[in-house]
């Protein structure tokens, strides 16, 4: 979730007579003297980079809700393997979220939900299906990136990044704007994010994060719905459900004292 060299250029053109019908409208068969008036065009400027960004602001600050499929695909720079996953996604303000990723498809059987991870606001639950593993995280202790904030109406896009137009071609489609964006403080989780945008409304298509090490992890979003009515029931988990009764369930917050952070939320925009 990829050529766009003209469509940063994107612009509306007035329509204007040609130079014939012009000639044709002009009195010169009664005075050959009479000037004939010069078509001329406007073009409306394209967007800067800063303009793309705000508009990809204003529009998350004006939803309250999406629902999307979503592919992820993340590319190890050392062995050049890339892992492909596909899932849902679910958004409601404020601050809940639903990442669900399938299981691999098997002949003749239907993919099952292999992973979530759920935030209501307050946690942030992985929940690990296949090993039988729930990762719990207090969000007052380990804030999430602006990346996803902003989705919130929390986040400033603008205040953590410095924004200019990708016009190498790489990203998105033919008519989408691509925005890349650096982090204005250093950051293990960013080295650039990437927004392929809808020019039509300046929604997120696609996210592309390339961490420190060159490993990229890259979101296609399809099939939005916004101001979906989603249930508040989707973004509750509770450890002693029956369904997760045989689940080990570690405090992520202790582990990351001990040893490397656990996962965490996708880090990245949604649709």
């Amino acid at each position: 979730m990829k050529k766009i060299l003209t469509s940063l250029l994107l612009s509306s053109s007035l329509l204007v007579p040609s130079l014939a019908l012009a000639q044709a409208q002009t009195p010169r068969g009664l005075f050959g003297w009479f000037p004939t008036p010069t078509a001329s065009k406007r073009v409306a400027a394209a967007p800067t980079a800063a303009e793309v960004m705000a508009g990809v602001q204003k529009f998350y600050g004006g939803i309250t809700s999406v629902k999307a499929k979503f592919r992820q695909e993340v590319t190890n720079a050392t062995f050049g393997r890339t892992d492909v996953s596909d899932g849902t996604l679910l958004i409601k303000k404020p601050g809940n979220m639903r990442w669900q990723y399938f299981s691999k498809k098997k002949k003749g059987k239907a993919a099952v939900v292999a992973k979530d991870f759920i935030s209501n606001g307050s946690y942030l639950y992985v929940v690990d299906y296949e090993n039988k593993q729930v990762i719990k995280k207090d969000l007052k202790k380990n804030l999430l990136p602006t990346a996803i904030t902003f989705l919130y109406g929390k986040g400033d896009l603008a205040a953590d990044f410095t924004p200019e137009l990708d016009t190498s071609g790489k990203y998105g489609g033919k008519t989408d704007f691509v925005l890349k964006l650096v982090p204005k403080a250093s950051s293990a989780q960013y080295k650039t994010l990437h927004l392929v945008v809808d020019p039509s409304n300046y929604r997120v298509k696609e996210s592309i994060i390339v961490d420190g090490s060159g490993n990229k992890n890259h979101f296609r979003f399809y099939e939005p719905t916004f101001g979906a009515a989603i249930e508040d029931a989707s973004f509750q988990f509770s450890e002693k459900s029956p369904k997760v009764k045989a689940f080990r369930v570690i405090d992520g917050d202790q582990e990351a004292d001990k040893q490397n952070a656990p996962p965490s939320a996708p880090t990245t925009p949604a649709p």
